[in-house]
């Protein structure tokens, strides 16, 4: 299948999201991709899922099946027994594969891997929303918009970073940051929150303004927002850190602001929201903090999953966009884990690291922070980095972590591994079992309205 055509990969996907819609039976409407709607038989049943009102795709960068295990047991009440489901535990529905296209061979990007998810086509890594001969890919949000639906996007990094990127831009490459920035003009997203406040210069912000958006850089000032559209740079350039901010939570105030905005449409939404520094702890090899991220990620799938309970015409789709670091529950060969360790940890890595330069008794607040004391040789391999600056002690640190939790890492960039999917809502029993990452943007695009909705 990695070598077939574009084509080819679209339409055996089409007739695989029809056979599974087909044999449903779970409401009384069909929905049948147009591309293979005359092809079905007459004979065929006309009973299916019923389509959604509205779709939300919630994507944890870098997620793979370890974060979500490590999460489990990082929740886990040591009080009790019994080990306490997580919210991934109660939604989880199937697995997908996330390889790029094949010139790009078997490990994703984020681009590349978000380009499937919100076209349905494989593209090289780094490709957003365009093919592998750079030709532009019609986008789920655009799609939507043109049904009449609202469209919007909640993230932790910058808002034109590479996930939401692929949903709201085309460009070559993902790295074009000004280019996105600027190209988001045209996208007529309703609702634009996250971080990247240095990619938007004042003139771009002002031709925003004269297309009706409200600009706001200050994260309280989202509690006045009572209309689309609206753009919120709260950084500039990544949020931060859950583990720093602890009482924040600001995707899960992001993600339920765009569902009160986007919910005006009486046509219905379609919301992209993403954990995307789940990933970026990944890279860095930093379980505390990584675990911090995917903290604030499971409790906006709980905002989310309390709006699909309410709603019941909703659909919530929840996945990775890749595996990212290698983690492992336990490393060398000992049959242990102990996530005690990270719920003592006071700051990010890269605080602490920067407070103990600044500390001239730096070891008593380090251990402060750490939550735990070194010996003697680990504070002596934490001075000879801390001579060396920041980033030196912050890795020694993160090492130090990882040697008292037990957690091991095989790398600081992606894997091929593949990803969980969850799913919750109208149409969710359509993503279980394996899929691929652009089945799931083909089963998204095929529960949309078929036809713009007029009042």
């Amino acid at each position: 299948m990695h070598f077939l055509s574009t084509y080819q990969r679209i339409i055996s996907r089409l007739l695989l999201v029809s056979s599974l819609i087909v044999t449903g039976a779970m409401a009384d409407e069909v929905i049948m991709p147009p591309a293979v709607a005359n092809t079905a038989s007459n004979n065929v049943p006309t009973v299916g899922p019923s389509r959604p009102k509205n779709i939300i795709i919630m994507i944890g960068d870098g997620m793979g099946p370890a974060y979500t295990t490590a999460y489990r047991y990082y929740k886990d009440n040591p009080d009790t027994e019994e080990i306490e489901q997580t919210v991934f535990d109660r939604l989880l529905v199937g697995m997908a594969s996330t390889y790029p296209a094949s010139v790009s061979g078997y490990v994703t990007d984020s681009a590349a891997s978000a380009t499937a998810l919100s076209t349905g086509v494989k593209s090289y890594n780094g490709a957003i929303a365009v093919d592998t001969e750079k030709r532009p890919l019609t986008t789920l949000m655009e799609k939507a918009k043109a049904l009449g639906l609202s469209t919007g996007v909640a993230v932790t990094s910058q808002v034109n970073h590479a996930t939401p990127a692929a949903f709201l831009a085309h460009n070559e490459s993902r790295s074009n940051y000004i280019d996105i920035a600027e190209a988001y003009l045209t996208s007529d997203a309703d609702v634009i929150l996250g971080g990247g406040q240095q990619y938007f210069t004042p003139t771009l912000l002002e031709q925003f303004s004269a297309k009706g958006y409200q600009h706001i850089s200050e994260f309280s000032e989202l509690a006045s927002v009572t209309t689309p559209k609206v753009l919120g740079l709260f950084a500039d350039v990544q949020l931060p850190w859950a583990i720093n901010d602890k009482q924040a939570h600001k995707l899960s105030h992001m993600t339920q602001k765009a569902l009160d905005l986007l919910s005006q449409n009486e046509q219905g939404f379609v919301l992209l929201v993403e954990g995307s520094l789940i990933d970026w702890a990944g890279h860095s090899n930093d379980i505390a903090t990584a675990m911090g991220e995917m903290d604030e990620f499971a409790s906006a799938i709980e905002v989310v999953e309390q709006f699909v309970r309410q709603s019941k015409d909703t659909l919530m789709v929840v996945t990775a966009d890749h595996n990212t670091g290698g983690l492992s529950v336990g490393a060398h060969d000992k049959y242990e884990w102990h996530p005690e360790v990270l719920h003592k940890v006071k700051a990010s890595p890269d605080v602490i690291a920067t407070r103990a330069i600044a500390e001239d008794n730096w070891q008593p607040l380090t251990a402060t922070l750490l939550g735990f004391t070194p010996n003697e040789a680990q504070y002596s391999q934490l001075q000879s980095a801390r001579m060396q600056g920041n980033e030196p002690l912050s890795i020694a640190l993160r090492k130090l972590i990882d040697i008292q939790s037990n957690t091991g890492w095989t790398s600081g960039g992606h894997t091929a591994m593949d990803v969980q999917v969850f799913a919750e809502g109208p149409g969710a029993r359509l993503f279980s079992g394996h899929q691929d990452n652009i089945d799931i943007a083909i089963k998204m695009f095929s529960l949309l309205p078929q036809s713009v909705q007029t009042p």
